[in-house]
């Protein structure tokens, strides 16, 4: 990229919502020119490669990932760059959560037109009371009603005391949900935006509610089959690039700088973290209030134990959750050809953080010994622990959310912490990323139709 033009459009970062942008600018007719730190895209949802003994290796992701049917941006993505939706498992949503020390909750939707798939689901749980089930409608209720939001917003804990939810019912399903949808404790975490994806998953269409696994690998999923989708358009990507500083004059982006070099642009997208992004736009007096609003985020790890088992070991069903120990929920890793392989995660903070790896890894390899007293000893365990996996999705974290545009002209934003409407999800991170492409071809005529 040796000369600036109003068709190139540089981006800082190959997380999802990089890619998501790049994918959607090519396809437009823009030469996109990307720019990664790492030595692999993908960001915060990459895979790894892990020495197992002398000679074996194991290829896993760094976290988990659980996609819904609702996350209609990411999959037209997939389709876009050519990934077939046989790469993806799906299956009707179907709840079971097993308790360390008491009863059991299965929730399964039947096949029945949106909402009513829910309300069969809540009144036909096993596990709950009578009485329970009853309240569980009360959310029920609300949700049918679209325009209605909290004014001002308040937690997701506060909420369910408002809608009088019994403490059980709240244990077993709304604060498993709260974490695996926000990744922030129930009294922190935004009821707007927790309402907001539950209409979306629930209230649409029945397939909204569809649980989506990946059969393979996340970098074979997204980043791989978006970066030659780029690259097959004359696109760019640059691994091991790290931009230093942006250079702005009169109020305009001229280009960044890396290392000793200066590539120059006249559209640049920072679709980089919030501290990256914190980084790069300290001291321009014009980025101020975005860099003073982005300064109060507070950030969640999520934890993942990957525990190796006997080919023969398997989960009664792909994903299955936990109440009442450390584990969260655990995913059968067989439908991605890794047969004895469970993951366990741990969303957002708690006693596990403080544990060591061999602490941690026994404490839920005694909690699996218990529910599943048939299974032999893990043969190896991996511990991953993203200390800043998501925003916190505190209260009222929408006003601090930025928009894509920024006070420069032709510097962007793209990541899940804009103004996307959802947590910090890849459905999020690839939506900023479409909406950010979106603006930049509104700026000129593109060459093709850009989705929305």
């Amino acid at each position: 990229m040796s000369e600036a033009d109003d068709k190139s459009v540089l981006i800082v970062g190959g997380g999802w919502a990089g890619l998501a942008a790049g994918v959607e600018l090519a396809r437009a007719g823009r030469a996109v020119t990307l720019l990664e730190s790492a030595r692999q895209a993908g960001g915060r949802a990459r895979r790894v490669a892990l020495k197992t003994g002398e000679s074996g290796h194991l290829t896993i992701d760094n976290g988990q990932h659980l996609l819904l049917g609702a996350c209609h941006t990411l999959l037209e993505l997939l389709d876009i760059v050519g990934v077939p939706r046989e790469r993806l498992l799906r299956r009707p949503l179907q709840l079971h959560l097993r308790h360390l020390r008491g009863r059991d909750l299965k929730l399964t939707t039947p096949p029945l037109p949106a909402p009513l798939h829910l309300l069969a689901a809540l009144l036909g749980a096993s596990g709950l009371s009578l009485r329970e089930r009853l309240a569980a409608l009360r959310p029920g209720r609300l949700l049918a009603r679209q325009a209605w939001q909290p004014e001002p917003d308040i937690s997701v804990a506060a909420l369910l005391q408002r809608l009088r939810q019994p403490a059980r019912l709240i244990g077993a399903l709304w604060e498993p949900l709260c974490l695996a949808i926000m990744n922030t404790p129930p009294r922190e975490a935004s009821a707007r935006l927790f309402l907001r994806v539950l209409r979306d998953v629930f209230l649409q269409r029945r397939a909204d509610a569809d649980l989506l696994l990946a059969r393979t690998d996340l970098g074979s999923l997204f980043p791989d089959p978006a970066i030659q989708y780029i690259e097959q358009r004359d696109g760019h990507l640059h691994l091991g690039m790290r931009v230093q500083a942006l250079a702005i004059e009169q109020g305009r982006i001229q280009g960044v700088r890396v290392e000793d070099s200066f590539i120059p642009a006249r559209q640049v997208v920072l679709a980089t973290s919030i501290p990256a992004t914190l980084d790069l736009i300290r001291g321009h007096a014009a980025l101020a209030p975005l860099h003073a609003r982005l300064s109060r985020f507070r950030f969640e790890p999520i934890t993942t134990l990957y525990l190796q088992y006997p080919p023969g070991v398997r989960l009664p069903q792909p994903m299955l959750g936990v109440i009442g120990g450390q584990a969260q929920w655990l995913f059968d890793r067989r439908h991605c050809d890794q047969p004895g392989l469970i993951a366990v995660i741990i969303s957002s903070r708690g006693p596990h953080m403080q544990a060591g790896p061999d602490q941690l890894s026994e404490a839920i390899a005694a909690e699996l010994a218990r529910l599943f007293p048939d299974w032999p000893a893990p043969l190896s365990r991996h511990v991953i622990r993203e200390k800043r996996a998501t925003f916190s999705s505190q209260v009222g974290i929408d006003a601090l959310r930025p928009g894509n545009a920024t006070p420069v002209e032709g510097l962007w934003l793209a990541g899940d912490y804009t103004a996307t409407g959802y947590p910090a999800t890849l459905e999020g991170a690839v939506r900023s990323g479409v909406q950010c492409a979106a603006s930049i071809a509104q700026q000129s005529p593109p060459h093709a139709e850009i989705h929305s």
